[in-house]
């Protein structure tokens, strides 16, 4: 076996470093077998969750309620829209309705895996939301409404995802994921308003 040097390939006397160096990334397989018994009520809560549960619930909860005022407004502006560019809008908030809902879905199946309760209350709903349910008087108003709130979306979830890092990778994956399509909603909805102004 070669022996550990420092640097400048001088040969490292320090038995402690070498041995560090030399230790395997990954842990054995009999230890993550002991762990995986150990607390097994726990679920999909390992002794490796290093994040703050009781704070990612929270901001889960925050996002929850975020989609669900969005569902509320996308679909208002469904059913709402009128002129004579509205059918194309109107299924366009229909289709952002429907994906909201998926997100909403998301995060409340990672809530319960996370051993939280997703909080589905419409009492509070609009308090717990980062973005408003706003109404929109015309076609217009309703696209700059819903890209107005996309946008408070995507510098939350950007947010979230820098806060958890690598201290929860489902709950990131799932954030990186629904910020993504946050952003495809952001870029139809501007794509749309820059169409109904020519």
């Amino acid at each position: 076996m070669a022996k550990a040097t420092a640097k400048g390939g001088k040969e490292n006397t320090n038995p402690k470093k070498a041995a560090k160096a030399e230790q395997p990334f990954l842990t054995d397989i009999q230890t993550l077998r002991e762990r995986a018994r150990k607390h097994i009520e726990d679920g999909a809560i390992t002794a490796g969750y290093r994040a703050d549960r009781e704070t990612v619930i929270k901001l889960l909860n925050e996002a929850l309620a975020t989609e669900l005022v969005c569902i509320l407004r996308y679909k208002r502006h469904h059913f709402m829209a009128a002129g004579i560019n509205a059918d194309a809008v109107a299924a366009e908030f229909l289709v952002h309705a429907n994906e909201e809902q998926q997100h909403a879905d998301q995060i409340a199946g990672r809530i319960v895996q996370l051993k939280g309760e997703p909080d589905f209350n419409p009492e509070g709903l609009a308090s717990r939301s980062h973005a408003e349910y706003v109404e929109g008087g015309n076609l217009i108003e309703m696209i700059k409404e819903d890209l107005v709130a996309e946008r408070i979306a995507i510098d939350s979830y950007g947010e979230m995802i820098r806060y958890i890092g690598d201290k929860d990778v489902t709950t990131r994956r799932m954030l990186e994921g629904i910020l993504a399509m946050e952003e495809e909603h952001a870029d139809d909805l501007a794509s749309m308003l820059e169409e109904l102004k020519t």
